[in-house]
């Protein structure tokens, strides 16, 4: 969701890319429910392992579930990086109904966080 927010944010100012420390091999489908109803696309995203980028250049790791700061690899090059937790909503219980608005909630978070960051870069033109 991060990933898509900040690249309809940053359009063409910043390469965005999108891996975890220990990828599910598929986007959640409930993630690309609730990021079309925010007019985001995810259908044609893949899940990838952070190793997968080790051979770009990686200015910004940004890191938003869990302990994932703790494992993510530094990156030739990069010059920052931040933390933005968030709750992972693969993990929600309760009826149907209840896991799709805690999809939506943590969706919003993304949104509001990402899009704020993302404006900035596109102003600014700088991603640190």
């Amino acid at each position: 969701m991060a990933e898509g927010f900040l690249r309809a944010t940053v359009g063409e100012a910043a390469d965005v890319f999108s891996a975890g420390s220990k990828p599910a091999g598929y986007v959640h489908p409930l993630s690309i429910k609730v990021m079309a109803e925010a007019g985001v696309d995810l259908s044609g995203h893949t899940s990838k392992h952070m190793n997968e980028l080790l051979p770009r250049r990686i200015d910004v790791v940004i890191t938003v579930c869990g302990n994932a700061d703790q494992v993510c690899p530094m990156y030739p090059g990069q010059v920052a990086r931040f933390h933005w937790g968030f709750d992972d909503p693969a993990h929600a219980q309760g009826t149907e109904e209840q896991i799709l608005n805690e999809f939506r909630r943590v969706r919003d978070e993304i949104k509001a966080k990402f899009t704020e960051y993302g404006s900035r870069v596109r102003e600014t033109g700088r991603v640190g």
